[in-house]
């Protein structure tokens, strides 16, 4: 078998990338008890405060799937539902302090997991990877540039 034929394919390089990722995401989120859609939704409420139709627009699901979601994470004391200011017929959803604790400790593990990954990649490696990948970010979530409409819900802290 030639070279060319051990080598793998950008998309299936991609594909085999995006499983590992997913898959110590899922055991992070394991690991605390909670749902990949549950640390999401925490992760999102880090730093905003949206109406249950924001934070299903966001994640892509349904009204009442996102509904049921901040049910459960409320009976949990992860969140709580508030009036909306603007708006007396909608709620928004505030992050609670255990919910902080988790999602928390879900990210920090990521990261650290990642952090690991990137290891193998020397520094301009790295920063060429991370410009790259943000190309492919934004053409992703970007119909304008080919792209369906996707939200990701960001885990890792800002400006990481």
């Amino acid at each position: 078998m030639s070279e060319e034929e051990m080598t793998p394919s950008t998309v299936e390089v991609l594909a085999r990338l995006s499983f590992v990722i997913t898959a110590r995401l899922e055991a992070s989120a394991t690991g605390m008890a909670l749902s990949m859609q549950q640390v999401r939704l925490l992760g999102i409420l880090r730093d905003h405060e949206p109406t249950i139709n924001e934070l299903a627009a966001h994640l892509g699901v349904d009204k009442s799937s996102m509904s049921g979601a901040v049910v459960r994470a409320e009976k949990r004391g992860l969140v709580i539902r508030l009036p909306d200011g603007q708006d007396g017929r909608s709620v928004r959803v505030r992050l609670m302090p255990a919910g902080r604790t988790l999602v928390e400790a879900a990210s920090a593990e990521f990261e650290a997991d990642a952090e690991r990954i990137l290891a193998s990649l020397t520094d301009g490696e790295r920063a060429q990877w991370t410009a790259l990948t943000s190309r492919l970010l934004s053409a992703a979530v970007n119909p304008a540039s080919g792209g369906r409409s996707v939200h990701v819900g960001r885990i890792a802290p800002h400006g990481r």
